[in-house]
């Protein structure tokens, strides 16, 4: 006999989120940050210069590669989707805009299927609450929304999500791609034949943006499940036993074109370290997974022990089963490999829907510390925004406009008067939304997450205003490009030394200089040599005799990565 269900919901408390509100939350969610900034140092200037390459014609398609190098993470979806959007928008469409459309699509992707994976898990008989004696429980349909609404706004709300997921990397391609994967097997009890598509396409999809073995580790579970969950069910039913086995076919044929794939184009990725717990800081990984799931992680633990009876039962608990698989595959494989972070944004879409069955049964109590501490932290952060960018404009308070002239002593300040009247209406919106929370809707189950997921749209949007000039002058190498551009006549190549990846993206995608491969055989009239020392001033292994010293190019912020040209004699 199954263990009764711990949701007790009625119909008033799965009331509708307004459709504009949410939409609304999610298009200032996905357009802040996307709008308005140079690519970034690091993995998102190295992969808009990749495609920038393909899209010019200075790069296989299938071998992506950058003055010679090729790219620091397999993958080849992403910049295909940068290149081809480049090559079909420019010049009508800034460069920088043109390559982050498909990423701004990806993000509204991964939104979407987080919704509808919610709302299909919630649509399980297993997920269904208790049903009251005389009446008045929640309709299932409505249920569902009502969670799928809660799965969304835990999503935006996860603090992991909102900088890795803004960027033009393969991250954020392997993030949609997963979310399409974890959406198919929702769909699959309700909608057989569109669960598979999704799924199909989430598998292939993640393969190629350079994740093959969470494509087969993620698809070869679901396919466990589905093959444990079709001992039980009733035959008759939606997804007969034949339509199951023509699924459980395609999605094997799916693993193994996942590894070809993967075998042929070079996609495994390789260990940054042996695959050994002891080697794990978990000190350090363990405040990562603080930060980077909150508020999802904690709701999704009060879930798995809310419905911990239920948790162990693979075969007919699907809605539990099916995100914890996904988490844990995830969390695991981001043990693995160095970039942990850009790992475990895969397992925030499942994590949110997992939080999401938490609302079913968090107590008053629960419910209001997070809104306790939803507000306190938000307003906070949100206030020293403001004081900061005060600070930054008039001088006043002093310790915070110091230390800004220290850190960045060459930036100017100015204000951007669009940009200020975003920041004023967000604000007030969180004002609003604070005292609407406290006022109405007391009993819809999606309440404990409107306000992390407003506070944290708010603190983004106040990022991406009224601090986007100051993080844009830090982290963008667009000056240091222009500035070598200028001292390097056009049409002729400049070899290289010892320069990191993010200033030989900036130099191609931003300066367009030509930039020789490693060992080349060409002689080129120009050298850049990565600064080294404490001034940042010399270089090694630059004969004086063949090479003059022509320029000093120092980056305002990172010194150094300041880059010295040298000139053939």
């Amino acid at each position: 006999m199954s263990p009764t269900s711990p949701a007790l919901v009625s119909q008033d408390g799965v009331r509708r989120l307004a459709r504009s509100v949410l939409l609304l939350v999610c298009t200032v969610y996905v357009l802040a940050g996307f709008i308005g900034r140079d690519a970034w140092r690091n993995d998102d200037v190295v992969a808009v210069a990749h495609m920038g390459e393909i899209a010019a014609g200075h790069s296989s398609w299938l071998r992506p590669t950058l003055a010679g190098l090729g790219t620091e993470h397999p993958g080849l979806l992403p910049y295909w989707l940068g290149a081809a959007s480049l090559k079909l928008l420019s010049p009508a469409v800034s460069p920088d805009l043109a390559v982050r459309l498909p990423f701004i699509v990806m993000l509204i992707l991964t939104l979407a299927c987080t919704w509808y994976g919610t709302y299909y898990l919630a649509r399980a008989p297993a997920a269904q609450p208790v049903r009251f004696a005389f009446g008045g429980e929640a309709h299932p349909k409505d249920y569902a929304r009502a969670l799928a609404d809660g799965g969304l706004l835990a999503l935006i709300a996860c603090l992991g999500l909102a900088k890795l997921g803004h960027e033009s990397t393969p991250a954020v391609s392997q993030l949609a791609c997963a979310s399409l994967l974890f959406l198919g097997f929702c769909l699959r009890p309700l909608r057989p034949g569109q669960g598979i598509f999704a799924g199909l396409v989430g598998v292939l999809g993640l393969t190629l943006s350079g994740a093959p073995e969470l494509a087969i580790l993620l698809c070869s579970g679901g396919a466990l499940l589905e093959w444990l969950q079709s001992r039980t069910e009733d035959p008759g039913a939606v997804g007969s036993a034949q339509s199951r086995s023509r699924g459980l076919a395609v999605l094997l044929v799916a693993i193994a074109a996942s590894g070809f794939l993967a075998k042929a184009w070079g996609l495994w990725q390789s260990p940054g370290y042996p695959w050994s717990l002891a080697d794990v800081q978990w000190s350090g990984y363990a405040q990562m997974l603080v930060w980077f799931m909150w508020p999802a992680g904690p709701m999704a633990v009060w879930a798995i022990w809310s419905w911990r009876r239920h948790v162990l039962d693979l075969r007919s608990n699907r809605h539990l089963a099916w995100p914890t698989l996904c988490v844990l595959v995830v969390s695991l494989a981001s043990l693995r490999f160095d970039n942990a972070d850009t790992t475990l944004l895969l397992a925030l879409p499942p994590l949110a829907a997992l939080a999401a069955f938490s609302l079913a049964t968090m107590n008053r109590q629960v419910s209001a510390l997070v809104d306790w501490f939803a507000v306190l932290f938000f307003s906070v952060c949100g206030i020293v925004i403001w004081v900061v960018w005060i600070a930054m404009q008039t001088g006043v308070p002093h310790a915070p406009a110091a230390n800004v002239a220290r850190l960045l002593p060459a930036f100017v300040p100015h204000v951007i008067g669009l940009e200020l009247l975003l920041a004023v209406a967000v604000s007030m919106a969180w004002a609003g939304l604070v005292h609407w929370r406290s006022g109405r809707h007391r009993k819809a189950i999606w309440k404990s997450l409107v306000l992390p997921a407003g506070g944290a749209t708010l603190c983004w949007l106040l990022l991406a205003t009224l601090w986007m000039p100051l993080l844009d002058f830090a982290q963008s190498y667009k000056g240091l490009a222009l500035k070598i551009q200028q001292r390097i006549p056009a049409g002729e190549c400049a070899h290289t030394g010892g320069l990191d990846r993010h200033e030989v993206a900036a130099l191609r995608w931003y300066g367009h200089v030509t930039l020789a491969a490693p060992y080349a055989l060409e002689s080129c009239p120009w050298l850049l040599v990565q600064a080294v020392g404490e001034d940042y001033q010399t270089a090694t292994k630059v004969d004086p005799a063949r090479w003059v010293l022509v320029a000093t190019v120092t980056h305002f912020v990172v010194y150094r990565d300041s880059v010295l040209v040298y000139q053939r004699r």
